[in-house]
């Protein structure tokens, strides 16, 4: 699989099957996870977290990509409770596997409510 072609399934997975267990499938053991809110060292850990507190009630439309031989980058809104933002996520890549994902965005857009200035 392509970088893109990961990255592209990843978000799959997670916004769209649910089907949390799949991840291991392209995520390297490995995984280095980091974002505004957490960070993790494996995929197994990342895994976990996802599985506590399932993401679900959001949506997401790609605004661009970008892809070279071993990342991808993909912009999109991101929206949930009324609330939208627009976030990045770089996906490192090795082989069929994804080894760094990194999710940037402003988190003021969560602080106080789907209006912001709550």
């Amino acid at each position: 699989m392509t970088p893109l072609e990961l990255a592209q399934k990843y978000m799959d997975i997670v916004f769209n099957t649910g089907d949390l267990g799949q991840l291991r499938t392209i995520l390297a053991r490995d995984l280095q996870f980091s974002g505004p809110f957490y960070s993790f060292d494996s995929a197994d850990s990342y895994i976990a977290s996802m599985l506590a507190n399932p993401p679900e009630g959001f949506d997401f439309e790609v605004i661009q990509f970008y892809e070279d031989e071993t990342s991808a980058c993909l912009i999109y809104n991101f929206t949930k409770s009324g609330i939208s933002t627009p976030m990045t996520q770089l996906f490192e890549t090795d082989k069929d596997r994804i080894t760094s994902i990194h999710l940037v965005f402003d988190t003021r857009a969560f602080d106080s409510g789907p209006s912001g200035n709550e």
